[in-house]
């Protein structure tokens, strides 16, 4: 199979040569678990069931899952005395994970960065649907092709994507990403069509719809004002938006003028305000102290 799955269209055969996401065809997984530091919707409280993929189709210097994102198999932390695993794992034992996470008590089955395995995710998936009575979270960067999303109608209940730069400049430069906004503005737009407005339970955990993060940025705040626009503009107020101060340089940020820093508590209240301005009906936010090491997991192979 010639992989087209993302924005890149590298056509090659991942059983021969890797692509721009270094992924085999195969499935690769770091972590699997329930995970409480999602939004709250997401997590509630007995947690998300997060499956944690290896590989990615960015190249974010700052990224805090750069460990498993973008470095090789077995290699260490820069941060953490815990090897970082990553395992191969067939589609048989893939469903099967996420019937014991939904067993161990999840809110939801989250598929963490799932974009460059959407092929092999498909027949899982629709195998998925038979079994399991909780939904599934699509939790990804946003760099995705609309037509590998429509693939997806009816499989996927939840999508919590990243929208992570309007400025073409700014995301070829942060994650090697061309025309960054083009295609996730698209995508994002397919996800909306495909689940239409956010639906609840009686406990106020999401069975259906959409949540768009957005990385505030040091430096970069008008971007982030731009984004919102857009959103409200192009999908309206009622659309759910978690705006994340989470941001601290780690990986290879150094290489990025000005973004050595953490972000400063008055540039992310400058970004709420212009979101409060616009009128957003429902949303996140977060603190500062969220820009912590604490909250990313081991990726240990837990649950693999």
């Amino acid at each position: 199979m010639l992989c087209t799955a993302c924005p890149f269209e590298c056509g090659v055969d991942r059983k021969v040569k890797l692509g721009v996401c270094r992924a085999p065809e195969q499935f690769e997984i770091s972590l699997a678990q329930l995970h409480l530091w999602e939004e709250p919707p997401i997590s509630g409280t007995r947690g998300s069931g997060t499956i944690f993929f290896s590989h990615c189709n960015l190249r974010c210097r700052f990224c805090q899952n750069y460990e498993i994102s973008q470095v090789g198999l077995g290699t260490r932390s820069e941060t953490s005395d815990v090897s970082v695993m990553s395992r191969a794992v067939t589609p048989e034992r893939l469903l099967a994970i996420t019937l014991e996470l939904e067993q161990q008590g999840a809110h939801n089955i989250n598929l963490v960065s799932p974009t460059h395995y959407s092929d092999q995710l498909i027949p899982v998936l629709e195998a998925a649907r038979k079994r399991l009575r909780i939904p599934v979270v699509w939790n990804s960067n946003g760099y995705e092709k609309t037509e590998t999303l429509a693939r997806l109608d009816g499989l996927v209940q939840v999508y919590l994507p990243d929208l992570k730069y309007h400025s073409d400049e700014l995301a070829r430069a942060c994650s090697s990403a061309p025309d960054y906004f083009r295609f996730a503005s698209a995508a994002i737009t397919e996800m909306k069509r495909q689940v239409g407005r956010n639906r609840y339970d009686e406990h106020g955990i999401i069975e259906s719809g959409l949540i768009i993060r957005h990385l505030v940025l040091p430096g970069h705040t008008d971007d982030s004002k731009q984004i919102l626009t857009w959103i409200h503009d192009d999908l309206g107020p009622r659309t759910s938006v978690s705006l994340m101060a989470q941001y601290y340089p780690v990986h290879r940020a150094t290489e990025l003028p000005g973004m050595n820093r953490r972000l400063s508590v008055e540039e992310y209240e400058d970004v709420r305000r212009r979101s409060d301005e616009l009128g957003f009906e429902e949303g996140f936010a977060q603190e500062p102290s969220s820009a912590s090491r604490e909250y990313t997991p081991d990726f240990d192979g837990r649950g693999i």
